[in-house]
């Protein structure tokens, strides 16, 4: 599989270890001062703002703050108060609002709503200067640089790692800030990975991807990006919830990615995989613990919470490969465009 920089994306899927690096050297000053405010407000829940992709991203930081804070994280539909008109209480909280660009309306009037309700308001934005950045309480840019392809690649990635260093950072664990200062190498080798196979496998037909815990957020994300760059029709699943019902639309040649990192459910999406082979799929999987399933070239980085960041820059080389094949431009995908601005 080529990595021959021949579209904006693949381009900047390339430059996402560049952008890594320079978010956590530039950024560290305001990720530390923005942990130690946080802390000293003493948040019992958590809240997010987000769509999209920065939606998955949010979905990410959920499980990593229940897993590593203990405390509960819920994402509200922006709908409630641009739609709505309803002011959710806040008090108490900390709120996390992620948007690549930090213009869309819904996001901004949703999070402002939340000041007012008394939480404590971060943006995670790639524009400083935007909307969202100057209603929250703090904002923690990206660095990502110019993103020019519509589907997010270095945004969505930068995103994940800069609400994970905060999280890190408010929990004061060491070893994982560690491991996020050693993401840009593990994510150069993630670049590097073959997924050839599954370009192959995917013929356009609908597909499942699968994951739990933190690597079902990029489950999430995956399934997006099938829709919006090869226009395939995929869908996400918990691994808990695939064997539930949809399982019974796999046929043989049906395919399947699971996204699985090195953590306490890795078994159980592992055995999922297995199952579904088994029953004809053409299923993949991030583990090295499949026995019916192919195993994927996949990077294990320092921690577990950062293996699936590692799972995702080598998904988005394939799912490039796959628009390519398709003879379509990723760069522009039909219908969209890069910034959305919901009411």
């Amino acid at each position: 599989m080529s990595n021959q920089p021949t579209t904006r994306m693949r381009r900047e899927i390339n430059e996402i270890p560049d952008a890594v690096e320079r978010l956590l050297t530039e950024g560290r000053a305001g990720v530390l001062a923005t942990a130690e405010e946080i802390r000293a407000c003493d948040p019992r829940f958590l809240l997010s703002v987000a769509r999209g992709s920065s939606d998955h991203a949010a979905t990410y930081l959920k499980y990593v703050s229940e897993l590593l804070l203990g405390l509960p994280m819920a994402s509200v539909g922006p709908s409630v108060k641009s739609i709505y008109g309803v002011d959710v209480a806040g008090k108490g909280s900390l709120c996390i609002s992620v948007s690549q660009s930090g213009q869309s309306p819904d996001i901004v009037r949703l999070t402002e709503a939340f000041a007012k309700t008394g939480a404590y308001t971060v943006a995670i934005t790639n524009d400083a200067d935007s909307p969202l950045a100057n209603a929250t309480t703090a904002t923690l840019p990206i660095h990502a640089g110019p993103e020019l392809s519509v589907a997010a690649t270095k945004t969505f990635v930068t995103s994940l790692v800069a609400g994970l260093w905060l999280l890190a950072q408010l929990k004061d664990d060491a070893e994982l800030i560690t491991a996020i200062h050693a993401l840009p190498r593990h994510l150069q080798e993630a670049t590097e990975c073959d997924w050839s196979p599954v370009v192959e496998a995917v013929d356009g037909r609908s597909l499942f991807t699968l994951g739990r815990g933190p690597s079902w957020a990029i489950s999430n994300e995956a399934a997006l990006k099938f829709k919006e760059t090869s226009q395939i029709h995929a869908e996400s699943y918990s691994s808990a919830e695939v064997l539930h019902g949809p399982v019974s639309i796999v046929e043989p040649g049906f395919p399947v990615i699971a996204f699985a990192a090195q953590d306490a459910a890795e078994d159980s999406v592992a055995e999922v995989a297995d199952t579904l082979a088994d029953k004809g799929a053409l299923a993949f999987a991030t583990s090295n613990r499949v026995k019916s399933a192919t195993c994927l070239p996949h990077v294990r980085t320092d921690h577990w919470i950062t293996d699936p960041i590692a799972s995702i820059v080598s998904f988005y080389g394939m799912v490039e490969t796959v628009a390519a094949r398709r003879g379509i431009n990723p760069d522009t995908p039909r219908h969209l465009k890069k910034v959305t601005e919901t009411v």
